[in-house]
């Protein structure tokens, strides 16, 4: 297995022999409006890509989208990915949207339920992006697990907060390699309207509910509204003493297992 932090939620996981790319967002820094209101009105992306496009889709054999926000599935990735590039995504309503762009090889997936790729078992968890009302607000979302005989099980837990189903995802699949999405964004109108994926509390919760788990933090630092630094989060693990456990990639960083 060797997953490659590329920007925000845009991923590269190698696994079972095939690679997948997650979330795909390609758009050169400042290409399209920050999402608002929030601290900071930046135009987005805030960083730049760290390598080509061409290099980032080197080799891909599936595109896995959780949700069609922007920083998710942008503009430039509408464009830029081969329209017969197979692409998994959480319902139908998700496909449509890529149909309507032109994709021709999309598969909807169904929650609990496995997919057979290629030798590699891909299951849709459920997720929640933020809390109460603004959960609803945010739609659905979805994570993955990924399963084969000859990897450690993968949790990819997507744009969510920490709630009872992650719990019992973990629970259920026992992951060894999670990838959360952790820079705490949030939208703040007359105050704070609540984190829409992880902080560093929730962070630390899904530590405590997989303690033997290598966790990798990924959407961090590169959409106007997050809330959560690497370097914050770095020092809150250290403080915690699960350095070993967490890990906190630049973009353009990877991991074997």
């Amino acid at each position: 297995m060797n997953i490659q932090q590329i920007r925000n939620a845009t991923l590269t996981v190698e696994y079972g022999g095939q690679k997948f790319l997650i979330d795909p967002m390609f758009s050169k820094k400042g290409e399209f409006d920050p999402f608002l209101p929030a601290e900071r009105d930046d135009r987005n992306p805030i960083v730049e890509l760290p390598m080509s496009v061409d290099e980032i889709l080197d080799g891909v054999d599936a595109v896995i989208i959780t949700h069609t926000h922007e920083d998710h599935f942008d503009q430039a990735a509408k464009e830029q990915l081969p329209k017969d590039i197979k692409m998994f995504m959480q319902d139908e309503q998700d496909a449509e949207l890529a149909k309507e762009l032109g994709f021709t090889n999309i598969e909807v997936m169904e929650e609990e339920v496995g997919i057979d790729f290629n030798g590699v078992e891909l299951t849709e968890v459920d997720g929640r992006h933020g809390h109460g009302e603004t959960a609803k607000l945010m739609g659905n979302v979805m994570g993955i697990v990924f399963q084969h005989p000859d990897e450690k099980t993968l949790y990819l837990a997507g744009d969510t907060v920490w709630y009872e189903k992650v719990q019992e995802n973990i629970d259920t699949y026992k992951p060894e390699v999670i990838i959360l999405n952790g820079g705490e964004n949030q939208f703040v109108e007359d105050g704070p309207v609540g984190p829409l994926i992880m902080g560093k509390e929730d962070i630390y919760e899904v530590y405590k509910a997989a303690p033997e788990a290598t966790i990798i933090v990924s959407h961090m630092e590169a959409v106007n509204h997050w809330g959560l630094s690497r370097e914050e989060l770095k020092n809150f693990i250290k403080e915690k003493g699960i350095k070993s456990n967490v890990l906190v990639p630049d973009d353009g960083e990877s991991y074997s297992f």
